[in-house]
Order: structure tokens, then sequence, then C-alpha cells
């Protein structure tokens, strides 16, 4: 695992996550029965990648964020609830890439040595619902999974958080078959991104040209993510 230190939500975190597959997107390769996708949809996604990696930057329409309440409550409540709760101590991070960079994640935090946390502070109704159920929402198994393939971690923390509701916090195991299936997705995908990206290259005389992201000194984890 790589991990690059910026800002989420910054032009820097933009670019690094830019052209590749993230664990958020990883539901756009495998199905929530882990059957691994075929048809429109992945080659949807590839063509996405491939404007991403031309710019340099993320589609317009794909950088959206959710609703302001929820960050504010994702920051300034459940992680610390998380770190109350639990007496485990969180780190930070903006994004983490495998050793080859094919592929990244951007967890809400890292919790050291082994493990990391996906949190959601979703609206009352779906933390009702999954509260009941009990179990890893199924929409974001790909995600959690993907986190622990990209960081290369046996387990990892989900947590929904609601003001003025019970809390639902699971403990995640890694499990070998979804990360065999979530490999082979991966290299299928990125087989077909370098066939693409060549083929794009060879159409436009070579790469592109484009000005570098300028980096901004790096502030301490404290001043970037309010606790």
């Amino acid at each position: 695992m790589k991990i690059i230190q910026c800002q989420q939500g910054t032009p820097q975190w933009f670019a690094a996550r830019s052209g590749i597959p993230t664990a958020s997107e990883f539901h756009r390769l495998v199905s929530p029965l882990w059957k691994i996708r075929t048809g429109d949809g992945p080659a949807t996604f590839l063509s996405e990648k491939l404007a991403e990696k031309w710019t340099g930057q993320p589609l317009p329409q794909l950088q959206r964020f959710g609703a302001l309440e929820q960050g504010t409550i994702l920051e300034e409540e459940s992680l610390p609830f998380f770190e109350l709760k639990t007496g485990l101590e969180l780190q930070r991070v903006g994004f983490c890439t495998t050793d080859d960079g094919r592929a990244g994640c951007s967890p809400d935090s890292l919790i050291d040595p082994d493990s990391g946390l996906e949190c959601k502070c979703p609206q009352s109704p779906g933390h009702v619902s999954w509260l009941i159920d009990g179990v890893l929402p199924p929409e974001h198994a790909a995600q959690v999974h993907g986190c622990m393939f990209v960081t290369g971690r046996p387990t990892w923390h989900f947590l929904s958080y609601r003001r003025g509701f019970p809390h639902l916090l699971l403990t995640i195991e890694r499990d070998e078959k979804i990360q065999k299936t979530l490999k082979t997705a991966l290299d299928d995908f990125n087989e077909k991104f370098d066939a693409a990206w060549k083929r794009l290259c060879e159409i436009a005389g070579g790469e592109p040209k484009r000005a570098a992201i300028i980096e901004q000194p790096l502030k301490e984890p404290d001043d970037l993510w309010p606790r």
C-alpha cells in the first residue's frame, strides 16, 4: 500500500484518484453477489476512467459530494464517536493505492496496525433499515472489501451514524474469495484500459500535455480534518 498525504476534496486528491478505479467505484465492476459485471456498465466506466486520465481530473458530473450536513456530522461527530466507543485511534489519510498504483481508496480513517474505517451518515430511513438488517449494507460491500483489497488489511470497521438513533458498528473480516473476485475484475479492467489508452494516444499522436497540479504545503492532520 502507498499513502498519498493530501486533503480529501482538494485538486491533489482529485488528481491522485483520476484514471484509476477506486473502492467506492468497485460496485461498477462487481455485483452485490460478487459476480463480475459485463456489458454496457463496465464499458461506460472504462470510458470515464480514460477521460479522467486524459484530462488529469475527474469528470465534472462526478465531482459531487454528500450534503453539507452529512459532511459536518462525519467530521465533527461520528469519527470522535467511534474513537470514544472503541478506544481505537484513527489515522486520517488522503488517498491510498495498491503498490502498483492501479487501484485506490479514500478511507475515512486507517487504524494501525491492521484495520480501517468506513463511516456513513445516511438519512434516517436508510439508517433505520440498516439497523434492522444488522449486516453490512450490500450497496457498500464492494467499497469496504475494496478498501481491504487496496490496503491489504485483514479487517475493516463499518459505522452507520445518525443523530438521535442507535448506531450500527460492524467489524468486517477479509474474505479471500471476494478478494480474488476483485482482483480478477480489476486485472481485466486494467488490461482493457491499457489497450484503450494506447489506442487513444495513437489517435491523438501522443499523450496529452497538461499543466501539473501545484502541490500545496501539507498541514498537520488536525488542521485538515476537524475533530
